[in-house]
């Protein structure tokens, strides 16, 4: 823990944001220490990046007061942030990807030579000392569009190292990295942290907030429940604080599915050329099947297979015990089968068209006789934003205007 004569860096007095006429964050009010990791939890849709949102320039609070190193503050927009040292590792990837990784980590923050020219010689050499720090094996000059989605996330990372940061809000950086990639995040953290960088660390791994933080705050619904030290607490505690009750309530208790239950999906010897080589596996009616795998072996480009999002060089797939041929994500929805990717953003969603047409895009034609009946579409969404409890000022909301936990 830091020592308790070290400065407030950031005090938040009963802040609160409404969209409309919908309240999402309810009097907030927490400070952060200079030098301290301050770990923020809650389930999807508290309120975590909303919050995150009103202290990088991206939103402006409805009411209350931000204290940043002793002073009022409020930005009206990103850049606001970043000049007096805010800087955001953002949930979503906000990455040019027809540009080159150099170029993205300097993108904004160029550096220049003689007589103001960019200095792109320096920007490789200094994007690569970062990358290196961050053990990332990342080419600088490739084109971002053709990295793995975990060098997307070690290329935010370098990109917010490459400033002078005194406060670094980390939203979710560790989804998409495995065990190492972690820990050398968090040697990062770490190094940081002893030169005075503050830093909010936003998770749903309760065990990496409880490595990595010094203290918890805590959401819920848009208000803050508990506020504290790292002392005494364990994973249970921190996930009855989330969803206020106790993990053995949380969950039924498993069933496993009859031994002799229907083979609804079999795959057989399927193969893509250069990623994926004889895979073999069936799952039953009722049953969840769980793959691992570090980054790069194939777990998404599977999953793509089977949708129809990629082409098989080889094998077979048996939905309920007759072979398909899924060459479009279409074949695949036709049959059945529904695929929630990991690159929420740039596969999943359209962040520009509302709540209710996002939520009917891949059924669209259950709604149009011939032509779309928003009607129908809008009782659609309205059931699923009550099923899945989504916070949102109506159907017509656009879902940029969504936190990302709302979003997915």
């Amino acid at each position: 823990m830091p020592p308790e004569e070290t400065q407030n860096l950031l005090e938040l007095v009963d802040v609160r944001k409404s969209y409309g006429n919908v309240e999402v964050l309810h009097g907030v009010s927490l400070a952060l220490r200079q030098g301290e990791v301050l770990g923020l939890i809650g389930e999807n849709g508290a309120g975590k990046s909303t919050l995150m949102k009103c202290l990088n320039g991206m939103e402006r609070v409805s009411s209350g007061r931000i204290l940043y190193c002793g002073r009022e503050y409020c930005a009206s927009k990103a850049a606001d942030a970043v000049k007096v040292g805010i800087i955001t590792i953002p949930q979503e990837f906000n990455l040019v990807k027809d540009l080159k990784v150099y170029e993205n980590i300097f993108l904004g923050n160029e550096l220049r030579g003689r007589f103001g020219l960019l200095d792109a010689a320096a920007m490789r050499s200094r994007s690569k000392e970062l990358l290196d720090e961050l053990g990332a094996a990342v080419d600088v000059d490739s084109l971002v569009d053709d990295l793995s989605v975990a060098a997307r996330q070690m290329v935010e990372v370098a990109k917010a190292l490459s400033y002078s940061a005194k406060l670094l809000i980390m939203d979710e950086p560790t989804t998409v990295l495995n065990h190492d990639e972690v820990q050398v995040l968090f040697g990062v953290i770490r190094r940081l942290k002893a030169k005075g960088t503050s830093v909010i660390f936003i998770s749903h791994k309760l065990r990496e907030v409880m490595e990595i933080c010094d203290k918890l705050a805590v959401l819920r619904d848009g208000e803050l429940v508990s506020f504290s030290g790292m002392e005494g607490l364990d994973e249970a505690e921190l996930a009855r604080r989330m969803v206020g009750r106790s993990p053995s309530q949380m969950f039924t208790a498993k069933r496993l599915p009859a031994a002799d239950a229907e083979v609804a999906l079999d795959v057989s010897h399927l193969s893509v050329d250069g990623l994926l080589k004889d895979i073999s596996f069936s799952i039953r009616r009722g049953e969840i099947l769980g793959f691992a795998g570090l980054v790069g072996s194939g777990r998404t480009e599977l999953a793509e297979t089977i949708f129809g999002v990629r082409h098989a060089s080889s094998g077979s797939i048996r939905l309920f015990g007759k072979e398909v041929k899924l060459d479009s994500p279409r074949k695949a929805l036709d049959a059945g089968i529904a695929y929630l990717p990991e690159d929420r953003q740039g596969t999943g969603i359209l962040t520009g068209f509302s709540v209710a047409s996002n939520v009917t895009l891949s059924s669209l034609k259950r709604y149009c006789h011939p032509l779309i009946s928003k009607e129908e579409e809008n009782k659609a969404a309205q059931g699923y934003v009550e099923a899945f409890h989504i916070k949102t000022p109506g159907t017509a909301t656009p879902l940029c205007d969504l936190s990302g936990g709302n979003q997915q």
